[in-house]
């Protein structure tokens, strides 16, 4: 795990270096994706890269990273226990997804909406 933050470090650096904006919207998710799938102390520091690339990418009209970032906030959400949170960003990355046609991530968060009692 530390080599893939590393790594997706410095994709976030290069990415800002070259004025790369859609690779940094993705570097930023990756970023937050990282420290989200740890588990541990460092979640909180998963949310702003979350944000960061929600804002990028819905700025530069990146639907499906958007929904993705949408998805990952919830993970963050449902594992602090806030509800409200958890279910606007289900709600919103299932929509969008299903808009986008992108069936198996619209299974995914139908899975989720399940476990969250939606």
């Amino acid at each position: 795990m530390e080599d893939a933050l590393e790594s997706a470090q410095r994709a976030l650096d290069l990415s800002r270096d070259y004025k790369q904006r859609g690779y940094h919207a993705n570097a930023l998710r990756l970023v937050g994706e990282i420290p989200a799938a740890r588990n541990s102390p460092e979640l909180d520091q998963a949310q702003p890269h979350y944000r960061q690339a929600l804002a990028v990418a819905d700025e530069l009209g990146m639907r499906p990273l958007v929904a993705h970032c949408r998805l990952g906030l919830d993970k963050l959400y449902r594992r602090t226990g806030d509800d409200v949170k958890t279910r606007e960003h289900l709600a919103t990355a299932a929509t969008m997804y299903g808009e986008m046609g992108m069936h198996f991530w619209s299974e995914q968060v139908e899975v989720a909406l399940k476990e969250v009692g939606q």
